[in-house]
This record gives C-alpha cells, structure tokens and sequence, in this order.
C-alpha cells in the first residue's frame, strides 16, 4: 500500500515538474467550449473598419464540474496553417510558450459557463493572413486548463481572412505624384532657361 502511495506521489511531483520545466501543452488541454465567430468561411475583414462577434459557451456534454476551476477566458486571432507555411515566426508548437499560432489578442473576460458574446473591431495592425479564433480557459494562477475555436481540429474550416491597411491614401498618393511631376517639370525648365541664358551670353 505505501508502496503505491509513494509511487502516485512520485507521478505527482513528476507532472508538476515536467509542467514547471516544459510549460502547458496544447495537446494536454480538453477542448470544453464551444465558440463561434461572425465571419463566414472565406469572408475579407477590412482591419480599422469591420468587426467579429464571438459567442461561446461550455460544451455541456462534460461532466457536471468540469468548469470548476475556470477563471478567465482569453480569446486569440489565430493564424490558419496556410499563413504560417514558410513562415517559422508563425510556426505552430505543443508547448504554449513556443507557439506562435496566436499573436493577436481580442479580449480577456471573466469566465461564465453560458450567455457569452463580444464584439471587437478588427485592428489596424493586424497582418493580412487567413485565420480563425481560439479561446484559453485559465486558471486562478493564469494557466491555461482549457480551450475552444471556431475552426475544426485540422484547422480547414471557418477560416476568414483580413486585409490590413497601409495607412496611405488615394488623396496623398495623389499629392505626391503631382509634386513629383511638379519636380520633374522645374528641373527641366531650369536648365532650359540656364540653356537659353548661355546661348544669349555666347551671342553677345
């Protein structure tokens, strides 16, 4: 008996070592809620000017208390696997710490088991790519416990993507092509009139 006692004990301090050492594990975490997102399969998102409204809930298929420990709910824009190929600063990793598959946060809420919904602008900064959006349950000490997303596991479907702005606009692209035309045409006549002024000085 102590024998096993001493054993769980041991499977005890290993699991917490290996979780203090090595972070969470994507692969560790039950996918408990159920989350949607506006966006349709394939829409465009204008960053600066169109929003995404979420809504999730706890998949009452689990266990009665399987939420007992949820704190908060963090929710990510998440890169689909056809914006992180080639691109290792996008890559995806098991362990939360070294993943890079969501950069881009949406909001932070308390967590509630049902009746959730946000609403958030696309921001201006975020990089044209294709996505979809995943939300973290944490713990009371901010650790990731459980998760849920809008696209299925092998991240194929409802996917949308967003068009970043450059901040420029027609009205200066415009302006600058004219001063530069402008330029142009000073320069020109410059050494036209110079031209002109040498010709007179050489007849004289």
């Amino acid at each position: 008996m102590m024998a096993i006692r001493s054993s769980f004990v041991a499977s005890i301090v290993l699991s917490c070592l290996v979780a203090t050492c090595y972070g969470v594990t994507f692969s560790s975490l039950q996918r408990t809620l159920v989350v949607t997102a506006s966006p349709q399969q394939g829409q465009v998102l204008k960053g600066g000017e169109d929003t995404i409204t979420l809504t999730w809930s706890l998949n009452t298929t689990f266990p009665t208390g399987t939420d007992s420990t949820y704190h908060t709910v963090k929710f990510m824009l998440c890169y689909a696997p056809f914006s992180q190929k080639d691109r290792a600063w996008r890559r995806t990793e098991d362990n939360l710490e070294k993943d890079k598959t969501c950069q881009h946060k949406i909001v932070t809420m308390p967590y509630a088991s049902s009746n959730n919904n946000f609403t958030w602008t696309v921001q201006k900064d975020v990089p044209t790519a294709t996505y979809f959006v995943r939300g973290y349950v944490l713990n009371s000490h901010d650790e990731e416990v459980a998760y849920g997303q809008t696209t299925d596991s092998n991240k194929v479907n409802n996917l949308f993507q967003i068009e970043s702005i450059s901040g420029r606009h027609v009205s200066l692209d415009i302006a600058s092509v004219c001063f530069s035309a402008f330029s142009v045409v000073s320069l020109f006549g410059f050494f036209f009139l110079e031209k002109r002024k040498a010709q007179a000085s050489a007849a004289k």
